[in-house]
Order: C-alpha cells, then structure tokens, then sequence
C-alpha cells in the first residue's frame, strides 16, 4: 500500500515509518469518514489509551523515584488527559491528515480537541501494532518530551490552590470572567481572568473556559508569590 504525500510526510512528522501503513490509515479515520470497507480509528483509541498510560505511568515513576501515589497521580492524569493528547496532535499537525467526513470536515473537526485526542491515541496504537511496544514507547517519549519533565507544574489544580490562599487569609474565593473570546464558532479560544477581592488578578487564553481558568489561576498564584 503506497500512501499519499501528505500521509508520508506525516510519518516523517511522527517519527515512525510503517511497515504496515493501512494501520496508519485506520488510525487516522473518524468515524464519520468509516464505510465498510474502511474501519473507523475506535478500537485502536482504545488501545492506545492503555499503551499510552502504561508508557506514562513508567515516565513519572523514573522521574522522580521519590514520589509517592499521591504525587505520581495527577502527575500522570496531566500526561494522559485528552488536552494532553490534544496538544501533541497539533504540535506534529495530525489534523492535516485525519480523514473526516463532510459534515465533521464544515463543523472544524480537524481542530477539535476530542477528535485529535482520540486520533493521537489511535496513531499510539497504530506504531504499537506495526513495530511493537518499544517502538510506541519510543514515540510517545519523543512526542512528549518536555512535558514529562515540567508535569509537576502542570498538574497542580492551580483553582484549588488559590482558593485555599484566599481562604486562609480570610478573604472571599476568587471570581472567574470571560473576558475575551476569539475564534470560529467550532473553535473558539477563551480568554479568562481570575481576580482576587484585593483587585490583584491574572488573565490567561486556552482553547476550553476550564483551561483558561486553571491557566488564569496559575498565572495569578505566580503574581500574588512574587516578593515584594
């Protein structure tokens, strides 16, 4: 099976060339585009779920050998979330190549959060089923590079921080507002800001209300944090 320029240089982008590249094609079909000669990438996001969390459970703990569970956990939810695998479709341009139908194509699938989450887990599985698990593991280690490093700050619930410091200065939680809002309708970006009863506040823009507000939160624990 000889695959199309934009699927070659996707692999180039993924770092891993197929042995068997209708793996690859599966991987990279939204159910809407399924027929019945064409699976949809379902039953590999399933798998590459699993291969994903398995390889991410191994990163925390090398990591850092000295954490506890407590510690390990969120460390490790922040790896897997969808966002997470989200924002590593986006980086190596997985949208360009997912195979859509029209009605998902009009509606912007190609940028939603869900549809390349998922797509990034079925691509996981994809390299897994091809070349094995030490080649995925290889993968997601390079894809997520950095990430695996600077989780700890990622993973804090940064509202839940805040709200602890305003509470135990005795002073009300802090409010949250949409202050911008940018974007097609199918894609907006959010731009919130948190604000303390003092006037000290934050802003912060994401792709999801609920990641600008911990984006927001953790903007402004670093304001009300600097020494004065």
């Amino acid at each position: 099976m000889k695959l199309s320029r934009d699927m070659a240089a996707f692999q180039a982008r993924l770092g891993h060339e197929f042995a068997d590249p209708s793996l690859l094609l599966r991987a990279l079909t939204h159910s809407s585009m399924a027929t019945p000669n064409r699976d949809d990438n379902q039953r590999l996001e399933f798998l590459g779920d699993r291969v994903l969390g398995l390889v991410m459970a191994e990163a925390v703990l090398a990591h850092d050998t000295g954490a506890t569970e407590g510690q390990l956990a969120p460390r490790f939810n922040a790896l897997v979330r969808k966002e997470a695998c989200a924002d590593v479709a986006r980086a190596i341009d997985l949208g360009a190549v997912l195979k859509l139908g029209r009605s998902e194509m009009l509606s912007g699938g190609r940028r939603k959060e869900a549809l390349l989450g998922d797509a990034m887990e079925a691509v996981i599985a994809a390299v897994h089923l091809d070349a094995g698990y030490e080649a995925a593991r290889a993968i997601v280690l390079n894809l997520w590079g950095d990430r695996i490093g600077a989780v700890e700050r990622d993973a804090r619930d940064a509202k839940t921080s805040l709200q602890e410091w305003a509470q135990a200065r005795g002073l009300p939680p802090p409010d949250y507002a949409e202050t911008a809002r940018s974007g097609p309708d199918h894609a907006p970006v959010f731009t919130i800001e948190a604000r303390l009863q003092d006037g000290t506040r934050a802003a912060a823009t994401a792709r999801s209300k609920r990641q600008a507000e911990q984006a927001a939160a953790r903007a402004l624990l670093d304001e009300i944090s600097k020494p004065e």
